[in-house]
């Protein structure tokens, strides 16, 4: 019975679903980073309106008065302003905890012209967006981790030009994600924003990588925007010999399919290729790596060997000043940190990151798992739910496809079990799958049976679904004692590999006291070695990603003098101090490499 009705909530949102999708906006022009474009970062005059009053007074028209007698009961060149890309918590302290909208406007002069389409885009805006530009709307957008943009060719104008914008991050029942999480709700626009400038055709979206279980057989698409078919298109890789030339069907789409000998993209080396797509007046160049990642068993593969994961989980938090981290220097800085640490795996928790950090794990070799926040309890039963966490996934998907660190899309974090949230989620991993074959399936689970006193059994069902399955456990923090971990065993209904996606324990960086005593830094490094030890005893374990590298605001964590609203359970406090628990860690994925340790390099 529980099957069946599994099976009937999961046609009812797969039906459901593909409505929606024919109903949603045009897809995400992709690689931003390396399209023609106009910044409009800076200073934005802003309004705070958690009454909703502006759009009863319109503020989108960006009204002054046409004379003494006429009412205009807002004014943005006298209001204060807020720095874009930022959120507001961090900016002023009277926003740390507000909750609603505020109205921001951009005046900004541009040049028109001919041939050329321009579009709005945003890295991201949190959560709930309307654009205006101009005094009219160019629409609306749900979601506050992926990006968006919308065509403005026919309303910008020759010389100044006002871009209007609201952006309320209330929390919703039916959203992705929900009410309660244990994250800051960071508000604003806390991504870049961008005028992109395309010809009246143009390459909207491609995919170029291997082929699922290939190493030297590239397969891919190109789509372009504008096109009404026989548009040539030509696909060039120098550096692998490669140069092909495909013509566009009806609705611009069109196949490439190449076989080249590779020099294939590792931690260890991370190679990266410069491909271009050209097609009428535009080329499109990217840099783009080469490698397979599969699993075997309860093996995970990567180039078809054996990898082991030494990761560690991380929030979209900027250490030091705080806040949303949004630029290179805080990408730079987080992952100065996690390569410190040893690492060649990062999970980016619990919404896709910026694409700072995505480029720069290409960069790197550091290996990624990319999440949608779908997390612990949702509407499951809301078709609407559904389709916005699709078309999360779907922008998550459309800007990171072509980043050879990402191994991962995950679906989801901490979910309870029940049919409908199975179902939902066994949805998610089809639409990926859809939208991209030739990466691995994951969720981070957390419901385990308690076999025995020192047995957990994972039997989730959604494990059906996955590739690879992640467990997060808290063992001696949230669940019996730090020495619990000695006598533990770990088993699995599934013979896929698993990854401790998440582990740890909190500890303010300076408190000491024992070992046992707990929010102390001794606590937390003991629990770490112990933690290591159970988890080495694990058959199909290909990974971990301990919780997490830094220290993180989070409104549920209320203890004074201890948590003062952050999550402690950082190796690095917010500061970028180094706890005990990192000497660890470091250590034990030194050995896992086969390198000296950082006492046997210092000659000590």
């Amino acid at each position: 019975m529980r099957l069946s009705r599994a099976s009937m909530v999961l046609g009812f949102l797969l039906l459901f679903s593909l409505f929606a999708f024919a109903q949603s906006p045009a897809p995400l022009i992709s690689n931003i980073a390396n399209r023609t474009t106009v910044n409009l970062d800076g200073d934005w005059h802003t309004i705070i309106d958690p009454y909703e009053f502006g759009l009863q007074e319109r503020f989108y028209l960006n009204a002054h008065p046409a004379n003494k007698t006429d009412r205009v009961e807002y004014n943005f060149d006298a209001s204060p302003t807020l720095h874009v890309p930022g959120d507001w918590n961090s900016q002023r302290d009277q926003l740390l905890f507000y909750e609603g909208p505020i109205w921001y406007r951009r005046l900004f002069n541009y040049r028109k012209r001919p041939g050329t389409r321009t579009f709005v885009y945003f890295g991201a805006a949190n959560y709930k967006t309307r654009v205006y530009l101009n005094g009219q709307e160019l629409g609306e957008h749900e979601g506050g981790f992926t990006g968006f943009n919308f065509e403005a060719t026919s309303i910008l104008r020759d010389g100044e030009n006002f871009l209007v914008v609201e952006v309320d991050n209330t929390r919703h029942a039916d959203g992705i994600p929900a009410r309660n999480t244990d994250w800051w709700n960071y508000g604003g626009l806390t991504r870049d924003v961008f005028l992109v400038e395309v010809p009246d055709v143009f390459v909207q979206d491609y995919m170029i990588q291997l082929a699922r279980g290939s190493q030297n057989e590239i397969s891919g698409w190109v789509q372009l925007n504008g096109s009404h078919g026989g548009d040539r298109i030509t696909v060039s890789i120098p550096e692998a010999g490669i140069k092909q030339t495909l013509t566009a069907d009806a609705s611009g789409h069109a196949e490439f399919h190449a076989s080249a000998k590779l020099d294939l993209w590792s931690p260890e080396h991370p190679k990266l290729y410069d491909v271009a797509i050209a097609s009428g007046q535009e080329a499109v160049h990217d840099q783009i790596g080469f490698r397979s990642i599969e699993v075997r068993g309860h093996e995970l593969l990567l180039n078809g060997k054996p990898k082991f994961l030494r990761g560690i989980a991380m929030h979209e938090e900027a250490p030091i000043r705080g806040g949303r981290a949004n630029t290179e220097k805080d990408a730079e800085t987080l992952f100065t940190w996690l390569r410190e640490l040893g690492c060649n795996y990062v999970r980016l928790a619990h919404y896709p990151h910026n694409e700072y950090e995505i480029r720069l794990a290409d960069r790197l070799g550091i290996l990624v798992w990319s999440e949608i926040p779908v997390y612990w309890d949702i509407d499951w039963q809301n078709p609407a739910t559904l389709a916005n966490a699709q078309a999360q996934l779907r922008d998550e998907i459309t800007r990171d496809r072509n980043r050879a660190a990402v191994i991962f899309w995950s679906m989801s974090n901490e979910t309870p079990i029940k049919p409908e949230r199975t179902a939902f989620i066994s949805t998610l991993a089809q639409t990926a799958r859809q939208f991209d074959d030739t990466r691995l399936i994951t969720s981070a689970l957390n419901r385990v049976d308690h076999t025995s006193e020192y047995v957990r059994t994972l039997s989730d069902p959604l494990g059906a679904s996955l590739d690879v399955l992640g467990i997060n456990e808290y063992i001696g923090w949230y669940e019996g004692s730090v020495y619990d971990a000695d006598q533990m065993q770990w088993r699995s209904d599934y013979d896929k590999p698993m990854i401790i996606s998440e582990f740890g324990a909190d500890a303010p960086y300076g408190r000491h006291g024992d070992k046992d005593e707990r929010w102390t830094e001794e606590y937390q490094a003991n629990l770490f070695r112990h933690q290591l030890g159970m988890l080495d005893r694990i058959p199909n374990l290909v990974g971990l990603s301990p919780w997490v590298l830094v220290d993180f605001r989070s409104p549920r964590r209320t203890l004074p003098g201890i948590q003062d609203y952050y999550n402690r359970k950082g190796l690095f406090s917010n500061h970028g101090q180094k706890k005990q628990a990192f000497y660890v860690l470091q250590k034990y994925y030194e050995q896992k490499a086969g390198l000296p340790s950082a006492a046997e390099k210092s000659g000590k």
